[in-house]
């Protein structure tokens, strides 16, 4: 059994087992991110397989320069996203599901065409004239519980960067300026943050370029229909008790999702 596979069938334990997240890569002497994300492969077929899930689409995670600093990486991490794991607005989630559940308050990019390899990066241009449509959405995150003075960023991206769904609101076709978009959450009806499209590395545009260009990089692409998660634009929610949440997105609508015990 190669390292990627003893890597993906520990992280399936301590998922199963309910365990808490420690950082690992070292233990797997997985010393690259072209090596964490052999790792992600390897355990997302896994989780494939046992679920009979297809990929939805990816995540983008470390969109703000104060949690790249913070793992020491000068880029954002990709993940995948399985359809399994893909909720519409108004859905329950049970916080004795998760390790420790966060919510992330984001605008989803739907691609309206394919994006293969073409043996250079796409330019934002480019990029976004692939974009079919956009919702307001949020990312369901499961750190364990993480230590985060310890977390290192090869760990987190073999966890596949902790993806663990996304809440989708309603697609808009009439696609406004995403950068300049204002972001609101409420909790139980009352505002506790709010934000702006661009405050996830300039604009949702960003982001999604990345994600394709990482992805040809790999030898994959984009595809017509992918989701991509972009990144938080207000602060992520880690509640411990039930709580109902509204994100609204100026020109895109609104999402809503509730825990429960």
């Amino acid at each position: 059994m190669d390292r990627n596979d003893r890597a993906a069938d520990y992280l399936v334990a301590e998922h199963t087992g309910g365990r808490r997240f420690v950082p690992f890569a070292a233990d797997f002497d997985i010393a690259d991110l072209d090596a964490a994300y052999a790792v992600q492969d390897a355990y997302v077929a896994r989780l494939r397989r046992a679920s009979d899930a297809r990929p939805a689409g990816y995540k983008v995670g470390l969109t703000s320069k104060r949690m790249q600093e913070m793992c020491r990486i000068d880029t954002p991490v990709a993940g995948v996203v399985l359809d399994g794991r893909v909720h519409g607005s108004g859905v329950e989630l049970r916080l004795s599901f998760f390790g420790r559940i966060g919510l992330e308050f984001e605008i989803c990019v739907i691609a309206g065409k394919d994006l293969p390899p073409i043996g250079r990066d796409y330019t934002e241009d480019e990029a976004a004239a692939a974009i079919g449509a956009v919702a307001a959405a949020v990312e369901i995150v499961d750190d364990r519980s993480c230590d985060y003075a310890t977390l290192d960023v090869l760990s987190l991206v073999a966890d596949n960067s902790w993806n663990a769904g996304v809440v989708l609101g309603d697609r808009v076709t009439s696609i406004p300026d995403l950068a300049a978009c204002e972001a609101v959450i409420a909790a139980g009806g009352v505002e506790i943050d709010r934000g702006h499209g661009r405050d996830a590395l300039g604009g949702p545009l960003v982001p999604f370029t990345w994600l394709a260009n990482h992805l040809c990089r790999r030898g994959e692409g984009l595809r017509k229909g992918d989701l991509v998660m972009t990144g938080s634009l207000v602060t992520t929610q880690f509640p411990t008790e039930p709580q109902s949440y509204r994100f609204t997105v100026s020109g895109l609508g609104s999402v809503d999702v509730s825990v429960v015990p």
